[in-house]
């Protein structure tokens, strides 16, 4: 197996990964009973242990996608320092809201706790501004990469068509604060911004090895 297709392997594993935590992720709120809180704590630390477990394997990928798409432009470097100071983001959003909610919304049952009811609201604003950064700075990232398939044709150019509408409507909606970013509006932005890696993580798996492309190149210089 080549490096372009463990790498494809990691995206779209990285890329189904973030889908299926969204997947499991509780909705809801108000106070819970104890059999309703049990469930939630299940519920939400898991989503959130396999969200951040998701990013390394993510990130795995997108090295090998950007090492695929190196060119002197620069477009695929930068792509993958976007990406990474996003998924330093992700993950505070993540363990914010998987590991320091949860504790403050047991402890918040009672309705008299305010305390532990603003320090959980006050949690939660941490958590949406680390999701609005993930969200944006992965779309730059996507954006970028689309721009280095478009200049080099390293892969298909379909991707590009596809990601750089998209990243540009993540940015602008996300960014300006349009699009609310609850397990909803995040929900969809991730199943976009999943569709453009598990895309090109197919298209990872397609490429054939360095050996076989310079053969190839050979062939056709005689």
């Amino acid at each position: 197996m080549t490096d372009n297709q463990k790498g494809g392997i990691a995206l779209i594993a990285g890329a189904i990964g973030g889908l299926v935590t969204m997947a499991i992720h509780p909705t809801g709120g108000g106070i819970l009973t104890p059999a309703q809180y049990q469930r939630f704590v299940m519920l939400n630390v898991g989503a959130h242990s396999l969200a951040i477990a998701s990013m390394p394997i993510a990130f795995l990928g997108a090295l090998a996608l950007t090492r695929r798409l190196q060119s002197p432009d620069r477009f695929s470097t930068s792509a993958i320092v976007v990406y990474g100071f996003a998924l330093i983001a992700g993950m505070l959003a993540a363990t914010a809201s998987g590991f320091i909610v949860t504790p403050l919304v047991g402890s918040a049952a009672s309705p008299a706790n305010e305390l532990n009811h603003a320090l959980s609201h006050y949690t939660g604003l941490w958590n949406q501004a680390f999701a609005r950064f993930l969200a944006v700075g992965t779309a730059v990232a996507i954006l970028l990469w689309s721009l280095a398939i478009l200049r080099n044709r390293m892969l298909s150019p379909r991707a590009a068509y596809y990601g750089i509408p998209v990243a540009i409507l993540i940015v602008l909606f996300v960014g300006s604060g349009s699009l609310k970013l609850d397990v909803h509006g995040f929900g969809l932005v991730m199943i976009l911004q999943s569709a453009w890696f598990i895309s090109v993580g197919s298209l990872m798996l397609g490429v054939r090895s360095e050996t076989d492309e310079n053969s190839s190149r050979e062939t056709v210089r005689r």
